[in-house]
């Protein structure tokens, strides 16, 4: 079984892409802002170049975000560090942002399949099993990841496992299930997180996460409801509204 991951105090704190609402997403500005702020963990996602380096980016392509273009798994890994997110910020390598702060979570989307392998590599490279949690819309991908590894690592569900559980499969079946496949976590959008679902979710062995959360308003009822965390690219005004209410759990705390 999996890992240190999830053993931090509850509530758990995700900076969303970094944090997106302060600095460009998935920025090396956004990631540090969020670690000087105490986050203890950085949501990202995962691409790989043609050569095979992962990269912490959301889209397929370099379009939307940079100056640039182009299929991120069609480019090498010097086109692809061309590149600048809102015309002035690198795209960080996944290896060098989780060698960066060594204390540090990272809750990792594997956006397309030829990421899987080089992921995996990162993994072992990087020796960091206890610090990463797979997630991915795609349940053959988060597969594929897992044989892969020489051991297990966090995972959330997919969403055939999120289905399970809104549909009421019984829980000790799915609890064993979740178990076998080292998933830990529900990672849901906030509106599904319900405390009908909340309640299912942990009677199966699963902590409750939810995205994506800016309002503080709707992170305190989320809160109220039991969830186990919030990702946010409001890092700030996440942080504030824990620390108000006596929840914030700072990465440097312990």
């Amino acid at each position: 079984m999996p890992s240190g991951f999830l053993d931090h105090p509850l509530p758990l704190a995700f900076a969303h892409r970094g944090g997106a609402g302060h600095y460009p997403e998935n920025s090396w500005k956004a990631f540090e802002h969020a670690v000087k702020l105490g986050y203890a963990y950085l949501e990202t996602d995962a691409h790989a170049t043609a050569d095979g380096t992962v990269v912490a980016f959301h889209d397929k392509t370099l379009d939307r975000v940079t100056d640039s273009a182009g299929k991120i798994s069609g480019l090498t890994a010097a086109q692809v560090a061309a590149a600048r997110i809102d015309g002035t910020e690198p795209i960080p390598v996944l290896a060098d942002l989780i060698m960066a702060w060594p204390d540090v979570r990272f809750n990792i989307d594997i956006k397309d399949d030829p990421a899987i392998g080089p992921l995996a590599e990162v993994l072992r490279a990087t020796n960091c099993w206890d610090r990463v949690c797979l997630t991915s819309f795609s349940g053959r991908r988060l597969s594929a990841a897992r044989r892969l590894l020489p051991r297990p690592v966090c995972t959330a569900t997919t969403p055939a496992g999120i289905g399970a559980i809104r549909a009421g499969f019984p829980v000790k079946a799915l609890a064993a299930r979740f178990a076998a496949l080292s998933v830990l976590c529900a990672q849901i959008p906030y509106s599904m997180a319900t405390r009908q679902f909340i309640g299912r979710a942990h009677a199966a062995g699963l902590q409750v996460h939810a995205w994506t959360v800016n309002d503080p308003a709707v992170m305190a009822s989320l809160l109220d409801l039991g969830v186990d965390g919030i990702m946010t690219d409001q890092t700030q005004t996440l942080r504030d509204l824990l620390a108000t209410r006596g929840q914030w759990q700072p990465r440097f705390a312990g």
